[in-house]
């Protein structure tokens, strides 16, 4: 008869991997025994964190830096550009809010003197342009609630400034962050910042009742190319000579599906062997789930080179659950 896997221990190795790349380890652990009420807290969260991804197919935060100011007069026009040249409402640190013209200007010289001084002509980053976006659909305002609490746990000792933007189809918030703190630190955001920062905005959402997420894309077998923000408005305005490509295909992208999608077989076929009926549906979801995957990157010439790791998805991966 053959033994019942550590369903919670198979959960919390693989779910790591998938769900938090930031903790993972390079080599294979041995399966982490069950043994306090912490194992069984984490396995839970990584229970949620797999219905929201392959049964809900919960919306995705958009977290993106999207430029940056290296001078004064760069700062200025952007706070122009989010605040419509002050016909919207932007909110500082301090959650005040001001509009107009006049407070527009003021605000830049704020930001100039308020630290160390910020010339008209820099060479260095002075401030980052931050966009927080969600799907049609989630109300705006709650989407603003988010983005501000968000600040002010990820930017906290920073002068910011915020605008929501409510009349495009995805409704989003501009942030504005001075690089250098109040204490004299520099911001310099990574990439493990910005999924730290796209799993704090998802779980602000959360707390509103929003349905939202923080996956990344290789866990969610997705390969899509978002487009830089200069680009989605040259675009518009027909001056973009080169479309970039929709979706990305090379080696990095082909090797993390090829770990996803081992992480999802290891964790399908677990659940599939639990005595809990609750797991073996879930373990159902994952297999239509990795079926799906397997169509989206299957093209005549497009086939992941990952046999090292024994899982190609050019087979019916899903069907090694049920085994």
């Amino acid at each position: 008869m053959a033994q019942t896997p550590n369903i919670d221990g198979v959960l919390v190795q693989w779910g790591d991997r998938l769900f938090y790349p930031g903790n993972r380890v390079v080599k294979v652990q041995p399966q982490p025994r069950l043994d306090s009420g912490a194992m069984r807290q984490r396995a839970a969260a990584i229970r949620q964190r797999i219905e929201a991804t392959v049964v809900r197919r919960a919306p995705q935060v958009m977290v993106k830096v999207t430029g940056g100011g290296r001078s004064m007069q760069a700062i200025a026009a952007h706070f122009r550009y989010i605040s419509k040249n002050g016909r919207l409402d932007i909110e500082n640190e301090q959650g005040d809010t001001v509009r107009g013209k006049s407070a527009v200007h003021e605000l830049a010289d704020d930001w100039r003197f308020g630290g160390s001084l910020i010339d008209d002509v820099g060479y260095r980053r002075e401030a980052f342009n931050i966009m927080l976006s969600m799907p049609r659909g989630t109300d705006p305002l709650i989407v603003q609630k988010a983005a501000r609490e968000f600040a002010q746990t990820e930017l906290a000792d920073h002068k910011y400034v915020m605008v929501l933007h409510d009349h495009q189809a995805n409704p989003h918030v501009h942030i504005s962050v001075r690089a250098e703190s109040m204490s004299g630190r520099r911001l310099n955001p990574r990439k493990a910042d910005l999924q730290r920062w796209r799993e704090t905005f998802a779980e602000k959402l959360r707390g509103y009742g929003v349905d939202a997420e923080a996956t990344r894309q290789a866990t969610r077998c997705r390969k899509v190319s978002h487009p830089d923000l200069w680009q989605l408005k040259a675009n518009e305005a027909g001056r973009l000579r080169k479309p970039r490509p929709n979706t990305n295909s090379g080696h990095k992208v082909r090797t993390s599906w090829a770990e996803a999608l081992k992480g999802w077989l290891h964790i399908g076929q677990a659940l599939a062997k639990s005595p809990d009926p609750r797991d073996v549906k879930l373990a159902g979801s994952i297999a239509v789930f990795i079926h799906e995957a397997n169509g989206r990157w299957i093209s005549p010439n497009n086939s992941p080179e990952i046999s090292q790791d024994k899982v190609n998805p050019s087979q019916n991966a899903s069907s090694q659950i049920r085994r």
